[in-house]
Protein backbone atom coordinates (compact mmCIF):
# COMPACT_ATOMS: atom_id res chain seq x y z
CA UNK A 1 0.00 0.00 0.00
CA UNK A 2 1.50 3.21 -1.00
CA UNK A 3 0.18 6.85 0.53
CA UNK A 4 1.02 10.64 -0.22
CA UNK A 5 2.83 12.54 2.83
CA UNK A 6 2.82 16.15 2.42
CA UNK A 7 1.34 16.07 -1.18
CA UNK A 8 4.75 14.76 -2.32
CA UNK A 9 6.46 12.03 -0.55
CA UNK A 10 5.25 8.34 -1.08
CA UNK A 11 4.98 6.04 1.73
CA UNK A 12 5.35 2.35 1.71
CA UNK A 13 3.52 0.65 4.81
CA UNK A 14 6.41 -1.92 4.75
CA UNK A 15 8.93 0.98 4.79
CA UNK A 16 8.12 0.44 8.87
CA UNK A 17 9.09 -3.31 8.64
CA UNK A 18 11.98 -4.09 10.44
CA UNK A 19 13.42 -7.41 11.83
CA UNK A 20 17.20 -6.32 12.50
CA UNK A 21 19.33 -3.06 14.25
CA UNK A 22 19.87 -1.76 10.68
CA UNK A 23 16.55 -1.93 9.34
CA UNK A 24 15.26 -0.22 12.65
CA UNK A 25 17.48 2.84 12.66
CA UNK A 26 16.16 3.27 9.10
CA UNK A 27 12.52 3.10 10.57
CA UNK A 28 13.07 5.37 13.35
CA UNK A 29 14.73 7.63 10.66
CA UNK A 30 11.34 7.00 8.46
CA UNK A 31 9.22 7.90 11.75
CA UNK A 32 10.78 11.63 11.99
CA UNK A 33 10.27 12.30 9.19
CA UNK A 34 6.83 10.96 9.67
CA UNK A 35 6.51 12.92 12.45
CA UNK A 36 7.81 16.33 10.85
CA UNK A 37 4.81 15.90 8.30
CA UNK A 38 2.27 15.07 10.83
CA UNK A 39 3.39 17.94 12.66
CA UNK A 40 3.32 20.35 9.54
CA UNK A 41 -0.36 18.27 9.07
CA UNK A 42 -1.57 19.60 11.70
CA UNK A 43 -0.81 23.03 11.44
CA UNK A 44 -1.76 23.19 8.06
CA UNK A 45 -4.98 22.65 9.26
CA UNK A 46 -5.11 26.08 11.91
CA UNK A 47 -3.60 24.40 14.94
CA UNK A 48 -0.81 26.91 17.08
CA UNK A 49 2.45 25.76 16.73
CA UNK A 50 2.75 25.44 20.13
CA UNK A 51 0.34 22.62 20.63
CA UNK A 52 1.44 20.78 16.97
CA UNK A 53 4.64 20.76 18.47
CA UNK A 54 3.21 19.04 21.91
CA UNK A 55 0.70 16.56 19.92
CA UNK A 56 4.15 15.63 17.90
CA UNK A 57 6.23 15.11 20.86
CA UNK A 58 3.67 12.83 22.76
CA UNK A 59 3.15 10.77 19.06
CA UNK A 60 6.84 10.59 19.11
CA UNK A 61 6.76 8.98 22.32
CA UNK A 62 4.37 6.37 21.56
CA UNK A 63 5.34 5.72 18.19
CA UNK A 64 9.49 5.55 19.24
CA UNK A 65 9.74 4.14 22.42
CA UNK A 66 6.49 2.13 22.70
CA UNK A 67 5.78 0.68 19.31
CA UNK A 68 8.84 0.48 18.14
CA UNK A 69 11.12 -0.06 20.65
CA UNK A 70 8.76 -1.57 23.66
CA UNK A 71 6.72 -3.65 20.80
CA UNK A 72 8.73 -3.93 17.88
CA UNK A 73 5.64 -3.07 15.73
CA UNK A 74 5.36 -1.35 12.19
CA UNK A 75 3.66 1.80 13.15
CA UNK A 76 1.54 2.34 10.20
CA UNK A 77 0.25 -1.24 11.60
CA UNK A 78 -1.85 -1.23 14.35
CA UNK A 79 -3.30 -4.15 15.99
CA UNK A 80 -6.06 -3.87 18.10
CA UNK A 81 -5.38 -3.55 21.69
CA UNK A 82 -2.24 -1.23 21.09
CA UNK A 83 -3.43 1.71 22.59
CA UNK A 84 -5.81 0.04 25.56
CA UNK A 85 -1.84 -1.26 26.70
CA UNK A 86 -0.19 1.86 26.15
CA UNK A 87 -2.94 3.78 27.88
CA UNK A 88 -3.51 1.20 30.64
CA UNK A 89 0.18 -0.45 31.41
CA UNK A 90 2.88 0.99 29.87
CA UNK A 91 2.17 4.09 30.25
CA UNK A 92 1.35 3.78 33.98
CA UNK A 93 4.67 1.71 34.75
CA UNK A 94 7.08 3.44 32.54
CA UNK A 95 6.20 7.01 33.98
CA UNK A 96 7.58 7.87 37.66
CA UNK A 97 4.19 9.48 38.91
CA UNK A 98 1.40 8.57 35.93
CA UNK A 99 -1.35 11.00 36.07
CA UNK A 100 -4.02 11.24 33.98
CA UNK A 101 -4.05 14.37 33.05
CA UNK A 102 -1.09 13.40 30.93
CA UNK A 103 -2.28 10.55 29.93
CA UNK A 104 -5.23 12.28 28.49
CA UNK A 105 -2.63 14.90 26.33
CA UNK A 106 -0.63 11.64 24.86
CA UNK A 107 -4.15 9.61 23.92
CA UNK A 108 -5.34 13.00 22.22
CA UNK A 109 -2.00 12.88 20.01
CA UNK A 110 -2.56 9.67 19.36
CA UNK A 111 -6.11 9.87 18.10
CA UNK A 112 -4.75 12.93 15.77
CA UNK A 113 -1.77 11.08 14.33
CA UNK A 114 -3.86 8.22 13.56
CA UNK A 115 -6.60 10.43 12.09
CA UNK A 116 -3.96 11.61 10.14
CA UNK A 117 -2.90 8.02 8.91
CA UNK A 118 -6.19 7.59 7.85
CA UNK A 119 -6.17 10.37 6.08
CA UNK A 120 -3.07 8.94 3.51
CA UNK A 121 -4.89 6.12 3.50
CA UNK A 122 -2.55 3.80 5.53
CA UNK A 123 -5.37 2.48 8.21
CA UNK A 124 -8.80 2.20 7.34
CA UNK A 125 -11.66 3.67 8.63
CA UNK A 126 -12.80 0.49 10.81
CA UNK A 127 -9.44 0.50 12.26
CA UNK A 128 -9.24 4.46 13.12
CA UNK A 129 -12.23 3.54 14.98
CA UNK A 130 -11.18 1.00 16.78
CA UNK A 131 -8.15 3.14 18.10
CA UNK A 132 -10.34 5.77 18.36
CA UNK A 133 -12.43 3.88 21.08
CA UNK A 134 -9.62 2.45 22.51
CA UNK A 135 -8.16 6.08 23.47
CA UNK A 136 -11.07 6.75 24.39
CA UNK A 137 -11.73 4.68 27.15
CA UNK A 138 -10.71 7.21 29.99
CA UNK A 139 -12.81 6.15 32.60
CA UNK A 140 -10.83 2.80 32.33
CA UNK A 141 -7.25 4.55 32.19
CA UNK A 142 -8.02 6.61 35.73
CA UNK A 143 -8.99 3.68 37.25
CA UNK A 144 -5.60 1.46 35.88
CA UNK A 145 -3.71 4.20 37.23
CA UNK A 146 -5.56 4.42 40.88
CA UNK A 147 -5.45 0.91 41.11
CA UNK A 148 -1.37 0.90 40.12
CA UNK A 149 -0.87 3.60 42.64
CA UNK A 150 -2.64 1.65 45.24
CA UNK A 151 -0.67 -1.86 45.19
CA UNK A 152 0.23 -3.49 48.16
CA UNK A 153 2.03 -6.82 48.44
CA UNK A 154 2.17 -9.00 45.38
CA UNK A 155 -0.84 -7.21 43.69
CA UNK A 156 1.47 -6.28 40.56
CA UNK A 157 0.98 -9.83 38.98
CA UNK A 158 -2.73 -9.81 39.27
CA UNK A 159 -2.81 -6.02 38.33
CA UNK A 160 -0.51 -6.08 34.99
CA UNK A 161 -2.25 -9.61 33.61
CA UNK A 162 -6.08 -7.10 33.97
CA UNK A 163 -4.50 -5.64 30.55
CA UNK A 164 -2.80 -8.12 29.12
CA UNK A 165 -0.20 -7.09 26.29
CA UNK A 166 -1.03 -7.37 22.48
CA UNK A 167 2.29 -6.94 20.98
Amino acid sequence: MTAVVAGEKSLEITDFDFSDMEEELRVDERCCALLFDFYQHLQAGGMAVEQASALAYCADYYLRDYLIDACRENVVRPSPGIVRYFAGNWFITHTLDPEMKVLEQYLQAINAFYAYLHSLHCISAEELSILEKEAGDLGYYAGRIESFLNITGDGYTTWAADCPKPC
